[in-house]
C-alpha cells in the first residue's frame, strides 16, 4: 500500500489554508506565531474545526507562550481587539511580549520537538495512526508531522 498521503480524515478536518510552523512572523522573527495567529482568528470566528480545538492554546501554541512567559489567553484577547489592522496587531503583540524575544532559541525549539527517544516513539504513533508508518524516517520533527498533514512536505500529495 503506498502511504504517500495520511488516511483521509485519519487527524480529523484539515485547515490547509493555515501557516506552516516552520513560518516566522515578520515582525518578530519567532516560528509558529503566524500560525497561531490564524488559529486565534478562526477561533473567534466560530470556525475552528474540533480536530484543531483540542490543542488551541496548547501543544506548540502554549510552548510559545510559556517561551514569551505570557498567557495564550493574553494573545487571543490581543487579536480579538486588535486582530483587523496588522499593524496594530504587531504594535499590541510588542507591548504584551517581553523585550528580549530570545526567537533564536525558541526557533531551535520548535524545530527540535519529537527528536527525541520520546518524540520519536511520538511522531511513529502519529504516523501509524494517520496510516503512514513509512514516512517515519521522513517526518523528523512535530512540525514536519504538521506540515506533512497538511501536505506541505515536498512529494506528497495534498489532499482535498
Amino acid at each position: 500500500m503506498a502511504e504517500d498521503c495520511p488516511i483521509t480524515g485519519s487527524t480529523g478536518e484539515i485547515c490547509f489554508a493555515l501557516p506552516s510552523p516552520y513560518e516566522a512572523h515578520l515582525g518578530t522573527g519567532l516560528l509558529h506565531l503566524p500560525r497561531f495567529l490564524a488559529k486565534v482568528r478562526l477561533h473567534l470566528r466560530g470556525e475552528l474545526p474540533a480536530s484543531y480545538r483540542k490543542n488551541f492554546c496548547r501543544g506548540f501554541d502554549r510552548f510559545l507562550c510559556m517561551h514569551l512567559g505570557i498567557d495564550p489567553a493574553a494573545v487571543v484577547e490581543v487579536v480579538e481587539a486588535h486582530g483587523d489592522d496588522p499593524k496594530v496587531l504587531d504594535e499590541a503583540l510588542r507591548d504584551l511580549f517581553p523585550k528580549d524575544l530570545r526567537a533564536a532559541q525558541w526557533n531551535r525549539e520548535i524545530t527540535h520537538k519529537g527528536m527525541s527517544d520520546a518524540g520519536r516513539e511520538f511522531l511513529a504513533d502519529a504516523l501509524k495512526a494517520m496510516g503512514c508508518s513509512g514516512r517515519v524516517k521522513d517526518i523528523l520533527s512535530v512540525a514536519d508531522l504538521i506540515d506533512f498533514d497538511e501536505g506541505r512536505i515536498p512529494g506528497f500529495v495534498k489532499r482535498p
